[in-house]
């Protein structure tokens, strides 16, 4: 079944769409506090798209990612009461708790490491509100962490290039199938632990 092909072309078209980066910082902005899909699914086709243009799309991503990440916060200090039922039936529960726990361990290292973990970044921004976590450091730890992803992303598009593009378009659905799997064992796993 080509599914992820049909899709990966899709991305393609987007990645050269004359408001491309304006979707990207919007999709940023909302992954970072309240939205599922992370950024990557633009940044790395509209990176390989374009790789003349990959840096300032990694550079985009990261301010419109940390200043959602400021959302998150925001709403961890002052709606937290409202959203926990959604992060409850969103199925987010045990990954919110094992944050806090982070958190509690690690302080705001937690929120450097967050941008490479599978657990979703919004629950690191609204667990720093939760817990009051001091503002600055917040800030310039999420600034940090998420730039260090987002330009690995870009940087991985330039230096593969044309021949990875090729490739990627080649084995797009083997790789689509194997991570929808493997996200599918992570959640049955995290379920049933």
């Amino acid at each position: 079944m080509r599914l992820f092909s049909k899709l990966y072309e899709r991305a393609m078209l987007w990645a050269v769409h004359r408001h491309a980066p304006w979707y990207l910082m919007g999709l940023s902005f909302a992954e970072s506090s309240f939205f599922p899909v992370p950024p990557d699914v633009m940044l790395a086709p509209m990176s390989l798209a374009n790789t003349r243009k990959a840096w300032r799309y990694a550079a985009l991503t990261s301010i419109a990612s940390v200043a959602g990440g400021v959302l998150g916060y925001l709403i961890g200090s002052f709606a937290f009461e409202m959203i926990s039922p959604w992060i409850a039936s969103a199925g987010y529960s045990g990954q919110y708790d094992q944050v806090v726990l982070w958190f509690e361990r690690w302080g705001v290292w937690a929120i450097l490491l967050a941008g490479f973990t599978p657990i979703p970044y919004k629950l690191f921004t609204i667990a720093a509100g939760v817990i009051s976590m001091a503002f600055l450091p917040f800030v310039l730890a999420s600034f940090i962490g998420r730039s260090a992803r987002f330009f690995l992303v870009a940087g991985l598009m330039v230096w593969g290039g044309e021949p990875m593009e090729k490739n990627l378009r080649r084995y797009v659905d083997i790789i689509g199938w194997v991570v929808f799997v493997l996200v599918v064992m992570i959640v049955v796993y995290a379920q049933i632990r």
